[in-house]
């Protein structure tokens, strides 16, 4: 019974099976969906296409998953992959040769506008949401600017291959999502910047009392949320091959935010799991993908969507594990005998 009870109250088996679940049913609508071909020297297939439209998001969320940790939030995420897919395009207009500087000009574009909310939320005082609200609105309208509130199209074969090219037969972007993934983890196990986060997260005024640099490591948190929405901005301009102001990364706060929380990281700080991120951002981009493959109308698939966020969160609570373990245990019995008597079977 307590293996039972430990293996269900482990952070990510529910995003797990919510993920297995998913596959299932998309397996038994389409019997060939797990199937991968070799076309071209590339990896083709549904597995491949859920990876790599997923990239951005699994990016975009890890940077969310600090922010949310040290009890923040980031909602300019959307805007600053906009401002970074505009800034390239500028870049890349007036000479398409230039792929260096366009990437520097998009991932400093970033790293500044994750500077910006870092200094009102750490030094400021402001509130993490209205803080980031700001960038939202005004990011948003800074991305227009570049674009002259227009569609630049990017032609740079070298700026292109990150986001629609392929290395060793998979997606570009899948290996630099892997990448930063394991940049994020490095960046947080391997030093005390993971434990700083948590200290903080937890207790802030525990951790200030503890001679924790708390506004500079918040600062920090938040400038790393900028530079991952650059690196998704520049996957995302790249995919499409142009620039969108108005439209680019709209809406990816919110599934940058539904990636954290079904991942187990709490809202509330402290606890926080990057794998549970990417499971969470796969969940997404899978669910998606299966709402449009078994024929959900594309105006119902937001609603499909908040359904199974709404039932996997539920689960995820003590009270709702408690008593799906307790319903399990008595579907086994002996089980459940062996575990209080401490006997075995013969």
């Amino acid at each position: 019974m307590n293996r039972v009870r430990a293996l269900f109250r482990h952070p990510l088996i529910w995003p797990s099976l919510t993920l297995v679940l998913l596959f299932v049913i998309d397996v038994v609508h389409r019997a060939n969906f797990l199937s991968i071909t070799m076309l071209d020297g590339h990896l083709f297939g549904a597995p491949v296409d859920i990876l790599n439209r997923a990239a951005p998001l699994v990016i975009v969320s890890l940077g969310m998953t600090l922010v949310i940790a040290t009890r923040g939030v980031d909602i300019s995420v959307g805007a600053i992959v906009a401002i970074a897919g505009a800034a390239a395009a500028t870049v890349l207009a007036g000479d398409p040769s230039q792929v260096g500087t366009a990437l520097l000009a998009a991932l400093g574009a970033g790293l500044l506008a994750g500077m910006w909310n870092g200094l009102l939320v750490a030094f400021v005082g402001m509130q993490p949401i209205i803080a980031t609200l700001i960038l939202m609105v005004a990011g948003r309208g800074a991305a227009q600017l570049l674009t002259g509130g227009q569609i630049i199209p990017i032609g740079a074969p070298g700026y292109l291959v990150l986001g629609d090219g392929y290395v060793a037969s998979v997606p570009c972007s899948v290996w630099i999502a892997i990448a930063v993934s394991v940049a994020i983890a490095l960046l947080v196990n391997r030093t005390a910047l993971g434990l700083f986060i948590r200290a903080i997260g937890i207790n802030p005024a525990a951790a200030r009392l503890a001679g924790l640099r708390a506004g500079a490591i918040v600062f920090s948190v938040y400038a790393i949320s900028g530079l991952m929405a650059a690196i998704a901005g520049i996957i995302a301009s790249s995919n499409v091959r142009s620039a969108d102001g108005n439209n680019a990364g709209l809406l990816l706060e919110l599934d940058a935010i539904l990636a954290v929380t079904l991942g187990g990281t709490s809202l509330v700080g402290g606890r926080f799991s990057l794998a549970g991120t990417v499971l969470g951002a796969l969940i997404i981009q899978t669910l998606t993908y299966t709402t449009y493959s078994i024929g959900v109308p594309p105006e119902a698939t937001l609603v499909v969507k908040a359904i199974v966020v709404v039932v996997v969160s539920v689960i995820q609570s003590d009270t709702a594990r408690g008593l799906l373990v307790r319903q399990i245990l008595r579907l086994f019995p002996t089980a459940q005998t062996r575990a209080t008597t401490g006997t075995t079977a013969p």
